[in-house]
């Protein structure tokens, strides 16, 4: 949550097989185009999954989110509502990002939580290799500036 009481929001794309996070989106919202975006991303730098297992949010069950994974081959695998121990390891990642490194900080703006980005990174790749070997982000998601924002103001 931003000082102002804004909350923000937290996708993080995480390999299952080899638990390696492969990219994290922050911005004040996610709609099903973004959640895309990212996977076009991640697919470009590393390549096309068999299946993409996720919660039931809104992003997730779009048909845009639908129509893209059709046209790939993509299987879309939903976990049952109310059972996130069905998502576990994505789970437990989610809360240490957020509350273990992103709660340790009041942040004044979505600008000042992007610029987080670099930093949060290296603090996965040296303090939690439970996480991966190495954390990577698709090159055109971070910068020197750090993770960028489309949205608006809150």
């Amino acid at each position: 949550m931003l000082a102002d009481g804004c909350s923000f929001r937290v996708f993080g794309l995480i390999d299952d097989f080899n638990r390696e996070a492969l990219g994290i989106e922050i911005d004040l919202s996610l709609p099903a185009e973004r959640v895309v975006r990212a996977l076009d991303q991640v697919i470009e730098w590393r390549s096309k999954p068999q299946a993409i297992r996720s919660d039931n949010g809104p992003e997730f069950i779009s048909a845009k989110l639908a129509e893209w994974a059709e046209k790939r081959g993509i299987r879309l695998d939903f976990i049952q509502p109310g059972n996130p121990q069905q998502n576990a390891y994505v789970e437990r990642y989610n809360r240490t990002v957020r509350y273990d490194w992103l709660g340790h900080c009041l942040f004044e703006s979505i600008a000042e939580v992007l610029g987080y980005g670099p930093e949060l990174d290296l603090d996965i790749q040296l303090r939690a290799p439970e996480h991966g070997p190495r954390r990577h982000y698709p090159k055109t998601e971070v910068g020197p500036g750090g993770l960028r924002s489309t949205s608006g103001e809150c």
